[in-house]
């Protein structure tokens, strides 16, 4: 899953609106901001093949410490604890957590069963959704489009910056996921990693976009029709 898990980061605001999109972007992409760097060091394995499912061309081999259910719950715990100790939050940093977590359940929807419970063990789990790429589609747009209206309903621009930046990141994913889903296969383990790795720029627009939006101020209407003054 790629552009669900941004969904649920969009959604996010609208739990807390005190969080920035930049750091929901983080917690529901953490698995695979880390994933790259281990892809790099040689300490997870990814190969190419296509046809590996009717939606993507990679096979996940080995990817234990970056999306098995063990780990996911330690970086969610981890991440959730320093942003706590940065901002002494206890409602976003309980979200951040659960944003995290979401990431494992996320690809255990779509993957096949490659995501690992544990380093330690080979019991291995997935839906497989990614075996119709058509339902793929539709449920990755429909997550995505419904965080993004939940985000939008949540915040308000504070000026013509805030209207763009969002609407063009928001095409901006459309287009790469459409891309990713009917383009050709990448052409090296370490094109995929630093593909991975420019995700980064991604969470700098978020935070970007955050910074020229406010959260939308709830509208109270007086009782029995009366005015407001």
């Amino acid at each position: 899953m790629f552009i669900g898990h941004f969904g649920v980061a969009f959604a996010a605001k609208k739990i807390s609106k005190r969080g920035s999109l930049g750091t929901y972007i983080i917690a529901a992409q953490f698995l695979d901001l880390l994933w790259p760097m281990l892809l790099i060091r040689d300490i997870e394995h990814v190969t190419i093949e296509p046809g590996n499912t009717e939606f993507t061309p990679l096979n996940f081999v080995y990817y234990p410490y970056s999306h098995s259910l063990v780990f996911a719950i330690i970086w969610s715990v981890a991440f959730s604890l320093f942003y706590f100790l940065l901002t002494k939050d206890k409602k976003t940093s309980v979200l951040i957590a659960v944003l995290v977590i979401s990431h494992w359940i996320l690809d255990w929807v779509t993957h096949r069963p490659d995501p690992p419970l544990s380093p330690w063990t080979d019991l291995k789990f997935g839906l497989g959704l990614w075996n119709n790429k058509m339902a793929t589609l539709v449920v990755e747009v429909i997550m995505f489009i419904g965080g993004a209206w939940l985000y939008i309903s949540a915040t308000s621009a504070k000026n013509v910056t805030g209207q763009l930046s969002l609407w063009v990141f928001i095409l901006f994913l459309l287009g790469i996921y459409f891309m990713n889903a009917f383009g050709h296969p990448p052409d090296s383990v370490h094109s995929i990693a630093i593909l991975g790795l420019s995700q980064l720029l991604l969470v700098a627009w978020g935070y970007w976009i955050d910074s020229n939006r406010e959260p939308e101020q709830v509208r109270l209407v007086p009782p029995y029709g009366g005015r407001r003054n």
